[in-house]
């Protein structure tokens, strides 16, 4: 089973990150997506970051109606910060019988090599990456196990849906609406 990662906040997901997924499955690279939810990114502050549990249920609302995405709380029960490397040697071990490969933005390769242990990512796992708006030029476009996917570029941002939920704005076309409910209904973001 061909398997992208797709690493995140997801604070909260919205369709950006669920037009990406679908772009991957379709590009025929992947059989299917697992959004795995960061309890928290080493290069991200804390701040407005809800819970790691009340994320994986946003993220199980957004996805319950596709069978080729699944939600992912492997993080939660690894040190933290959590790191790309130590979770997908993990997720190899328990699942040999996957190939996975770990969904990036452009505007990550330029910083790519800060990550831990980036090396063993690129040549053990490989790199399905999207585009991203203002992303700074990398030769490692043109590694051979990473692939360029051709996508829309979607340019929502998290904190742009938050800043909308704190000034009483209307978001509901930037989440999926199992989204939109649980956020008016928890009161996230406010």
């Amino acid at each position: 089973m061909k398997t992208g990662l797709f690493f995140g906040s997801f604070n909260p997901i919205h369709i950006g990150h669920l037009i990406l997924a679908n772009a991957m499955i379709q590009s025929g690279e992947v059989d299917e997506v697992w959004f795995v939810v960061s309890p928290q990114n080493p290069f991200k502050k804390r701040g407005s970051l809800l819970h790691e549990f009340d994320r994986l249920d946003m993220v199980n609302a957004a996805i319950q109606d596709n069978y080729k995405f699944r939600a992912s709380d492997i993080e939660f029960r690894m040190p933290k910060p959590s790191y790309t490397v130590d979770t997908l040697v993990y997720l190899q071990e328990k699942n040999p019988k996957h190939s996975f490969k770990v969904i990036v933005g452009e505007d990550n390769l330029a910083g790519f090599r800060k990550w831990k242990h980036h090396e063993i990512i690129l040549e053990d796992y490989g790199l399905l990456v999207y585009p991203r708006p203002h992303a700074k030029p990398s030769n490692l476009k043109e590694h051979q196990n990473v692939k360029m996917i051709e996508a829309p570029m979607v340019d929502i941002s998290a904190t742009y849906i938050r800043n909308c939920i704190k000034e009483d704005k209307d978001f509901r076309y930037m989440v999926p609406e199992g989204v939109r409910t649980l956020i008016q209904s928890k009161g996230y973001y406010k």
